[in-house]
């Protein structure tokens, strides 16, 4: 589906729901993200970074508690 406006994708994500009964709560944040930050000294070598196996360049996790769920 090809979406015409972001408010378009928030209605679309709000009428997801669960065969339970859940109910999904969305909120757009329009903040304008820093581009080339660095990550903390360690940060790499104590958080693990599972990549998405499709989209591994866009899509990944960082894991803080080192548990892939």
């Amino acid at each position: 589906m090809v979406f015409d406006s972001i408010e378009r994708v928030k209605e679309f994500m709000g009428k997801t729901k669960t065969k339970k009964g859940l109910n999904v709560e969305v909120r757009i944040i329009n903040k304008i993200y820093e581009t080339g930050r660095k990550v903390k000294e360690g940060f790499k070598e104590n958080i693990p970074i599972v990549s998405d196996e499709y989209l591994k360049q866009w899509n990944y996790r960082a894991i803080p508690n080192g548990k892939v769920i």
